[in-house]
């Protein structure tokens, strides 16, 4: 059932060229107020790129008793994913042997869990992450919570096909089994991949503030599905302005409301979409400080949204993190981590200059 030891082998044929493109270049990743030129990832194309070079410099690295994992890093963490993949073609051909496989084998701990996350497409790593979230030891509703509030339309689109390439086994279906209530029919909801894109309607923000409104007070099941049906499906532009509303009619922050009405998985998950809907990265820098203040170095988070954000806004998501934290999120991690794990880590979020 699974195929992660062959990745390669059907994703490439799925996870189309002009998808990884998309992801070598800066996008707003549909992020309300930010221009595409002002959102940034870490890592870009690397300039005279050479796979065959860089496979034979791995194989290399992955042979004797002791490998040479600083070799891993400086190219792994160096070159954007759509090189990576062809690199593992060129190292496929080398040595017929699968780059994921060799990596699993050599590897081990944390580091090798941010050197195999690397080598996935970003829907098979989406779809990778959800798949152990959810049938791993106990269901992980914080990752399920991370990449379906943040991802675009064509982003859950792609993973929902790796998910059922790479498992047999369909997301939404695995979802409903694992998850149960209202967070449960949310997460379905953003499954489906359905959010409005670009589309206002001054006309109806005030409406669905009240909506919102309505449900914070009361609090019913009907009015739960409401909420989340409005929250899952406007687009980033109308959900604003239906947040402004709310302010006018209320009084109150939409934040303050949900935390008040509220709890468990089903607040922190209608949490993250306003949050999403606000400032995309200073969710994720709220996420990573969680992870690694609150939660003892949360490593599975830390890792999976800094490889999830790499190539899209991680140079953002960083200058949030100073900006609210008062640290960097590069001086944190170098304070909590150590040995190749921290400079893999370090590598991916390629310094934060001001700060070390």
């Amino acid at each position: 059932m699974h195929i992660e030891n062959a990745v390669f082998g059907i994703l490439l044929n799925f996870v189309s060229l002009s998808y990884l493109e998309d992801h070598l270049h800066d996008n707003n990743d549909g992020l309300y107020g930010f221009s595409s030129n002002q959102v940034q990832g870490t890592i870009f194309p690397a300039p005279n790129f050479n796979p065959v070079m860089d496979a034979q410099m791995i194989g290399g690295a992955l042979q004797g008793f002791d490998c040479n994992k600083n070799m891993l890093i400086d190219i792994l963490t160096q070159r954007c994913n759509a090189q990576r993949i062809m690199i593992a073609e060129a190292y496929q051909s080398m040595y017929g042997k699968d780059l994921i496989a060799d990596l699993k084998e050599n590897l081990s701990g944390h580091f090798k869990d941010v050197m195999v996350g690397l080598m996935y497409p970003p829907p098979s790593y989406d779809a990778h992450e959800l798949w152990h979230a959810i049938k791993g030891a106990g269901t992980e509703e914080n990752c399920l919570i991370d990449i379906l509030a943040s991802r675009t339309n064509g982003e859950i689109f792609q993973m929902k096909e790796a998910y059922y390439l790479q498992y047999s086994s369909d997301l939404q279906q695995d979802i409903y089994s694992e998850t149960s209530g209202h967070f449960r029919d949310t997460l379905m909801n953003l499954d489906q991949g359905t959010r409005e894109e670009g589309y206002t309607n001054p006309a109806m923000a005030a409406q669905d503030a009240m909506v919102l409104w309505e449900a914070c007070q009361q609090k019913t099941g009907e009015h739960k599905t409401m909420l989340q049906m409005i929250l899952c499906n406007k687009s980033y532009q109308q959900l604003w302005m239906v947040f402004q509303e709310f302010q006018n009619i209320s009084g109150q922050d939409i934040v303050d409301a949900i935390n008040e009405c509220y709890d468990g998985y089903f607040q922190e998950l209608l949490m993250a979409i306003v949050l999403c809907v606000r400032d995309k990265p200073a969710y994720f820098a709220y996420r990573l400080y969680s992870a690694i203040h609150e939660f003892g170095f949360h490593n599975k988070t830390i890792i999976r949204i800094l490889i999830a954000r790499s190539e899209i806004d991680l140079m953002n998501i960083q200058k949030r993190y100073k900006e609210r934290y008062g640290k960097s999120l590069f001086h944190d991690i170098k304070n909590f981590a150590s040995g190749h794990y921290k400079k893999a880590l370090l590598a991916i979020c390629a310094g934060d200059v001001e700060d070390y």
